[in-house]
């Protein structure tokens, strides 16, 4: 017999075979077909200013795939809701059903990447969801029919509703219904595990990365020394793999981007409009400089800053052919996913080295740090300065335009600030005891860092012993050396001094609306 328990599992697997069934088809019509993807990226605007710092804090990379994970296990719950009201409305539950199966079909239709048929997987996925969901309810009605001379409760008998073989009527139907809805079940999740979703957010979309060739840049990097890196195990590379290069953006899986279709415009507060095509931005001489770029929600000591070698064009050049208005102060950057930055116009135009980028250590960037092109920003935290995927430069100003985070609060210019981390020892590590080698990394773009100090346990500042400085807009990594350090639990903390003598405050504070600042500190165990 049908029940609410077997009801609400119905709704649960119809929902699976849904999502599952339309993510797999997805594979050959791209992300954006995607449903997952599609109400998980629009889910991510609406997300409160509040809670996306907490968020970023505590699952770092993984925030993509939790919120992925989250509106899926949303949508099986409410489908569970919608199927226990067929226990008694089996009509109304179809049609709410279908109605929330359509909701994603509206979200994809709506997204400026989509086209009309990157509506199919979800309508396909829709019909089997609905199917399975009847073949479901029926099974979990069904009754089990007795076998010619199976024996049968005599009139006047009271055996608890059991016949003489001992077997409840309802077992075979309870059996086969959940035997069909386990298989289902099992085939559901499978799906997902190969479907568009789960490839998105874990594998790179290097398929048109391939195709694009990089000339050999105009003006190279200098040579990075090797006195650049101190010899300390544990300390990080001085220039970071792009595979562990930190990637905070709004996008759940990285935009498919042909470099042959891909264009940029500069327009807005300009005398002349102008439009970069890949093979426009290709011919032109691309210059290579190490940057370091730094994400404002990193926190104290967090690894959301990586410093690499990129490859790109001057944008002040780029802005000079267009001839901004002298009264614009900012270039509002537009992003292929609806992201847009606010970047003071002054830090696009002056003598820093500005670029729109194509190469990351030498090689074309990768989809999840932008490819084709995108924006590389010295001295400006990432989020108003870095699109990815950048397509437009709007010339405006302040008082205008708004941009992404400038309207959930954050602050609109965001010069970095001096900050260090301590990376040798690791947190609550375990060191030798006698004579112990602390090291690190510090950054203030713009101004170079000048100096970097270490306390041990309640001691005084000591200066640590910095490697050599590449140029002023990369981090500059350190160490320091402490004799007969005694057994037992100690506490390192550090502290750095940029060119311009600002010392880096001791001050906590979250970090919206500009960076979260204080010193680093860490326990470590000498044994």
């Amino acid at each position: 017999m049908r029940t609410p328990l077997r009801a609400a599992l119905a709704g649960v697997v119809a929902t699976l075979v849904l999502f599952s069934a339309a993510d797999l088809i997805a594979r050959a019509f791209g992300p954006p077909s995607a449903p997952l993807l599609a109400l998980g990226q629009t889910i991510i605007p609406l997300a409160p200013a509040g809670l996306i710092k907490p968020v970023i804090d505590l699952l770092g990379h993984n925030d993509k795939l939790f919120l992925i994970l989250t509106t899926g296990l949303g949508a099986l719950v409410l489908g569970g809701l919608i199927g226990r009201l067929a226990f008694r409305r089996l009509r109304m539950a179809t049609v709410l059903l279908s109605a929330a199966g359509l909701v994603p079909v509206l979200v994809i239709l709506i997204r400026a990447e989509s086209s009309v048929v990157d509506i199919i997987p979800t309508l396909i996925g829709l019909a089997l969801g609905l199917l399975v969901f009847r073949l479901l309810i029926a099974a979990g009605a069904g009754q089990p029919t007795l076998r010619s001379g199976q024996p049968t409760l005599r009139s006047g008998q009271a055996d608890g509703g059991r016949t003489e073989s001992g077997q409840s009527p309802a077992t075979p139907s309870r059996r086969r219904f959940f035997v069909i809805t386990g298989v289902i079940g099992a085939a559901g999740a499978a799906a997902v595990a190969a479907g568009q979703t789960v490839a998105s957010l874990t594998l790179d979309a290097g398929a048109a990365v391939a195709k694009l060739v990089l000339p050999k840049p105009a003006t190279t990097a200098p040579p990075i020394p090797a006195s650049a890196h101190p010899e300390v195990k544990g300390l990080a590379p001085f220039v970071t793999d792009p595979k562990d290069f930190y990637r905070i953006d709004t996008a759940l899986a990285p935009p498919v981007v042909d470099p042959q279709e891909w264009s940029m415009r500069i327009h807005g507060m300009v005398e002349s409009e102008v439009t970069l095509t890949m093979d426009d931005l290709l011919d032109l001489p691309l210059d290579e400089h190490h940057i370091t770029l730094t994400c404002v929600s990193n926190p104290v000591g967090g690894d959301l800053v990586g410093n690499a070698t990129w490859l790109g064009f001057p944008v002040r050049e780029l802005l000079q052919r267009a001839k901004p208005h002298e009264d614009a102060d900012m270039v509002l950057s537009h992003s292929i996913d609806g992201f847009t930055a606010s970047t003071p116009i002054e830090a696009l135009s002056d003598d820093r080295n500005a670029l729109l980028a194509v190469g990351m250590n030498g090689s074309p960037l990768p989809p999840e740090h932008g490819f084709p092109a995108r924006l590389v920003v010295p001295g400006l935290y990432g989020f108003v300065s870095a699109t990815k995927w950048v397509t437009e430069l709007e010339v405006t100003r302040f008082d205008e335009k708004t941009a992404y985070w400038t309207d959930r609060g954050w602050d609109a210019k965001a010069p970095i600030l001096v900050a260090s981390r301590i990376e040798v020892p690791k947190p609550l590590g375990k060191v030798p005891a006698g004579d112990i080698t602390v090291a690190g990394t510090a950054w203030a773009q713009r101004s170079g860092v000048k100096r970097v100090d270490v306390k041990l346990d309640d001691g005084g500042w000591t200066s640590a012993d910095l490697a050599e400085a590449v140029n002023i807009d990369t981090w500059r990594q350190w160490r320091a050396d402490f004799s007969n350090v005694g057994t037992g639990s100690h506490t390192l903390t550090v502290r750095a001094i940029d060119q311009d003598g600002n010392v880096q405050t001791p001050e906590r504070r979250e970090a919206i609306p500009n960076s979260a600042t204080g010193h680093h500190h860490i326990q470590f165990r000498v044994e």
